[in-house]
């Protein structure tokens, strides 16, 4: 038991530190009155089946429920329409059936049967799970599923609903395999892979193409590969309820979208009912991390409320002279204006720090591919560099009359990038190795400045229309974004470095210009749209969504390199682009569906060809059939997918004029392949998931491209959790499983060089022992069989090793 004194500083301290003043009372106290005084909320839930009303109100109430379908199997229920509480809403919608919602000690409810006493009767059921129907927040759920998703629609509809492949990596499966970063996370996300232009620069690629559209709580932000400020995968999941990732084309939601898909990152939001967790952990190579988690009500009402996160982590590697530091703070605050009109406003700041650089010569110079030590490194233990970025960012959500409801949001994201000391070897294709001397080409920056702000806003308005005696759903919506990138670097040198001294260049050739700048390269990318959706329901089983956007785009590049005499500029305008959207959904049963979905592609290329002009957009159409499957009250959900993407001017760097990198337009880029997913409770207390993706890009001629991302994937990971003499104890493990992968073929000076890392397979595992309600220890083991792999092949000049098997030990204490 957690003495009052101790619990109310605890929130009260998160509050002085992220959020706004405490008003002088005891957050214990507002914490028991906020459960007896629920806030009431106005609800509109159309008559139906009774497992199917009491899903959809304990989704739109925020409130978990668990039952056995067979309690509900064949009953019905009128509804719920009018102002009440989350007990008062169940009360009214189970009146009459001989069942009653009880509230638990953890918030959630448990449905049981009445006697004619009026009194429990504990053994008259057997709960079975939590339904996740019309829930999307996981924390808390013990799930590895959401029930509901907004990302490819905006609309809130579940993943079966939804006409494209959809996964989602929750809180409680981030919590089960110490997922810390989004590079961790994605890279356990079906049908994701991973590449890297250079030690800090990762590229995250879905179905032939880099994901280049990153959400925050479905608002869109970009990123530009060639700016090098890659900011959003530096992000810390600390402060994220779930990862949900779209493969596929989304330029209904997203604009000038590529076939790739989208990274839609959801925050944490506050509860009404005080929380706190305090966690930390220590691993290998000085790997160390600490987080804390309050969150609460501010008033006696529970209508203002906060939360508050915090995050450090500090750690070596397995690279020699190569570490790295993240600091994370986040503090929102949420408030019920009136009982239809809610607000967010908050912060998140993280800063992000690492010395030295990891990433070896992939490449001798004989054309003999490298096998170096894990702890080698082809950069200097002097270079650091910080990335510092904080969102500022605000939301209403607005309930209307007839279940309609308004949504605005709004982000500003400000990002300041330094490296200092930058010695490295040069990623030009082409760069070797010296296999006697160990020497290699490499280039020296004494300084790089490279700040980025991105503002994005949105507005849309959806809700409920009644057509030909069936109810629709429509959405309508505007956004804007503004991107504006400015790279600055002084004091450039080209020379050698020896693997055996990565930190000296010798035989330099320095280019200054009386401390102005060297380089500058400033991109000002501006986007805007209008967007329209009907989901129309033909029949109790057929579903159509329609849709379409009209974009905006305007793009500006201004470079300067004096070393080569360079200075250009770039730009590309594009007015009235509209992109079309259909989907269609066949209910086969009440948890099987069938679809077919068809999108238009429209992506603005951002590079040059050899005489410096702007390839052409890249257009095309994504096509995609499916089956997908949801079961257990939507606990589990399944999918199979196939799909074909067709476009014309797809690019390829094909070469450097004057040190500036040019591409090639590539018509007739074909992309088919195979999505299988299954995620969620097979069993009860038995979480898994399991994918397998196969894709395989090929130009016109039948050429295959993107050979340095593997064209299969496998990735399993699964817990479970015991009972009886071993309750509390909880088990797991996994294993990723590619298909072979290369560099592309390039010939230098009458040398052939080609890279090729064979199929590999990485097993993980770990366990937990929950030693009472509020404290547990996690062990996790990765890389079990420490398997030496590439986990990249970025440039031709460079590879990427993961990680040597590493242990991590955490504890857990929950408040």
């Amino acid at each position: 038991m957690i003495h009052q004194p101790f619990r109310a500083g605890l929130l009260a301290n998160a509050i002085r530190f992220g959020l706004i003043g405490l008003m002088g009372t005891s957050p214990l106290a507002l914490a028991e009155a906020a459960q007896a005084r629920a806030d009431i909320r106005t609800y509109e839930i159309a008559a139906g089946s009774l497992n199917t009303v009491l899903s959809r109100f304990a989704g739109a109430a925020g409130a978990a429920i668990s039952f056995d379908s067979a309690q509900l199997r064949g009953r019905q229920s009128a509804g719920l329409h009018g102002q009440y509480s989350a007990e008062q809403g169940f009360a009214a919608i189970l009146s009459g059936t001989g069942l009653q919602a009880v509230r638990q000690g953890n918030g959630s409810y448990v449905l049981l049967e009445r006697s004619g006493a009026d009194v429990l009767e504990l053994g008259a059921t057997s709960v079975t799970g939590t339904s996740l129907k019309g829930l999307a927040t996981t924390e808390g759920t013990g799930s590895y599923t959401t029930g509901v998703t907004s990302t490819a629609t905006k609309m809130n509809l579940s993943i079966r609903e939804t006409p494209q492949s959809i996964s989602v990596v929750t809180r409680q499966r981030m919590d089960d395999q110490n997922l810390t970063s989004i590079t961790k996370t994605l890279e356990q996300t079906p049908g994701v892979t991973i590449s890297r232009d250079a030690a800090e620069r990762f590229n995250i690629y879905s179905r032939g193409q880099q994901i280049s559209k990153y959400q925050y709580d479905g608002l869109t932000t970009h990123l530009q590969n060639a700016t090098q400020n890659l900011t959003q995968t530096y992000t810390d999941m600390s402060i994220y309820d779930r990862i949900e990732v779209v493969r596929g084309a989304t330029g209904l939601m997203t604009g000038a979208g590529v076939p790739s898909g989208v990274v839609n990152m959801v925050r944490k939001k506050p509860t009404k009912e005080f929380q706190a967790t305090l966690s930390g952990s220590v691993g290998r190579w000085d790997d160390y991390r600490g987080q804390v988690d309050v969150s609460g009500p501010l008033i006696e009402s529970g209508k203002l409320r906060a939360r508050f996160v915090g995050a450090k982590q500090d750690n070596d590697t397995f690279t020699d002279h190569y570490n790295q530091k993240r600091d994370t703070l986040y503090g929102v605050t949420e408030a019920d204006i009136t009982n239809k009109t809610t607000v967010r406003f908050g912060i998140d700041h993280s800063k992000y720090e690492n010395n030295g650089q990891t990433g070896v010569p992939v490449f001798y110079s004989n054309g003999e591919q490298t096998n170096l030590p894990h702890s080698a490194t082809a950069g200097s233990k002097y270079i650091n560099s910080q990335f510092q970025t904080t969102n500022y960012f605000f939301n209403l959500d607005q309930a209307l009359e007839n279940n309609w409801k308004l949504s605005i949001a709004g982000n500003y994201m400000d990002v300041e990038r330094e490296e200092r000391n930058l010695a490295a070897m040069t990623a030009n294709r082409g760069n070797s190795a010296n296999k006697e001397t160990g020497k290699f080409r490499a280039e020296r920056i004494a300084s790089i400045i490279n700040p980025l702000n991105q503002k994005s806003a949105a507005i849309n308005l959806q809700g409920p229309f009644s057509l030909l005696g069936r109810e629709h759903q429509a959405i309508i919506g505007y956004e804007f974004s503004r991107y504006k990138s400015d790279y600055k670097s002084l004091g450039y040198a080209e020379g050698i470095m020896s693997l055996s001294n990565p930190n000296q260049l010798t035989n330099e050739t320095t280019y200054a210009l009386d401390n102005d700048e060297d380089v500058f390269d400033d991109y000002h990318i501006i986007q805007k749209g209008y967007y329209t959706a009907l989901r129309l329901n033909p029949t109790d089983r057929f579903h159509v969504i329609l849709g379409a956007r009209t974009s905006d785009y305007k793009f500006d590049q201004i470079i300067s390199i004096p070393a080569s005499s360079y200075h250009g500029t770039s730009s590309y305008k594009k007015s009235g682009q509209v992109t079309p959207y259909a989907g269609m959904i066949y209910d086969l049963t009440s948890q099987q569906s069938v679809y077919i979905s068809y999108t238009d592609i429209f992506t603005p290329n951002n590079v040059i060809d050899i005489n410096g002009k702007v390839i052409d957009p890249q257009v095309g159409a994504n096509y995609e059939a499916g089956w997908k499957g949801e079961f257990y009250d939507g606990r589990l959900n399944a999918n199979i997918a196939a799909y074909q993407i067709k476009r014309d001017n797809a690019t390829e760097i094909a070469g450097y004029n004057q040190g500036i990198a040019y591409s090639r337009a590539i018509d007739g880029m074909e992309t088919k392949g195979i999505d299988v997913e299954i995620a969620g409770e097979v069993l009860p207390d038995w979480n898994i998931s399991a994918s397998y993706s196969h894709s395989r890009s090929e130009d016109g001629d039948g050429v295959r491209k993107e050979v340095e991302h593997p064209t299969d994937t496998v990735k399993l990971w699964n817990t479970y959790l015991f009972s009886g003499d071993l309750e509390g104890l909880t088990i797991g493990g996994g294993a990723r499983w590619q298909s072979k992968m290369s560099t592309l073929p390039i010939t230098v000076s009458n040398v052939y060089y080609k890279a090729t890392q064979d199929d590999f397979v990485v097993f993980d595992a770990m366990a937990r022992y929950k030693f009472n309600r509020n404290l547990s220890a996690t062990l996790n083991v990765n890389n079990l069989f420490d398997k030496k792999y590439y986990t990249a092949l970025g440039s031709l000049a460079y590879a990427y090793y993961g990680a040597p098997r590493n242990i991590t030990v955490g504890a857990r204490y929950d408040f």
